[in-house]
């Protein structure tokens, strides 16, 4: 079953969906959700208000090493079919109290880059925790020892997808948060769910 069919169902919340989604390995859960529709993004996002909040190990978990690429698989709700996958690459830096670094990967990046950010918290700003409780922010540019050269997010074309954007998170599962991007503080209506592949020991 699908994420579609999930939410079709007429008593379906945000726990069911995260036990179903726990409950698979990481193939079942991209099949489950690598086709989901911007209509059924927005549904997820709404039911994601319910679910606990999300943390910086739903993105790199605490036994990960520093400096270890995190492969999060995207889906987003752009028009264009062909330009729905990708993926974002999360990793802790050394020496910054757990501060989380990040770039995108796909197949624009060769002619709009990185697209390099910092992760942060939204605790202590109550408009912000409304929208989610983490915040992937390209307004800040990587300051860190990360597994890409760090690229301002504000600088050549990369600024046209990238640039004063921040995409507030939800968690929906163990492995899957859902997103929203705001760019200059205002929602444009672009999700994207990520799916976190278990790092290889």
């Amino acid at each position: 079953m699908t994420l579609g069919d999930w939410l079709r169902e007429p008593a379906i919340t945000i726990d069911r969906i995260a036990e179903r989604l726990d409950a698979m390995d990481h193939a079942g859960r991209m099949a489950a959700l690598g086709a989901a529709t911007p209509g059924e993004q927005q549904k997820l996002w709404l039911l994601a208000l319910h679910a606990p909040p999300a943390t910086f190990e739903d993105f790199v978990p605490a036994d990960v090493p520093d400096v270890t690429a995190v492969v999060h698989h995207g889906r987003n709700t752009m028009p264009i079919e062909g330009l729905r996958t990708f993926q974002k690459i999360f990793a802790r830096a050394r020496d910054t109290k757990g501060k989380l670094y990040g770039f995108n990967e796909g197949k624009t990046r060769p002619w709009l880059g990185p697209g390099c950010f910092t992760v942060r918290s939204t605790a202590g700003d109550p408009k912000e925790e409304k929208l989610g409780a983490i915040v992937v922010d390209y307004y800040l540019t990587p300051d860190g020892d990360v597994p890409a050269a760090p690229v301002s997010a504000s600088k050549g074309i990369s600024w046209f997808v990238y640039g004063y954007t921040r995409d507030y998170m939800r968690k929906v599962s163990r492995h899957v948060t859902i997103g929203r991007g705001f760019k200059w503080n205002i929602d444009v209506g672009a999700l994207f769910l990520l799916v976190r592949e278990d790092v290889r020991r």
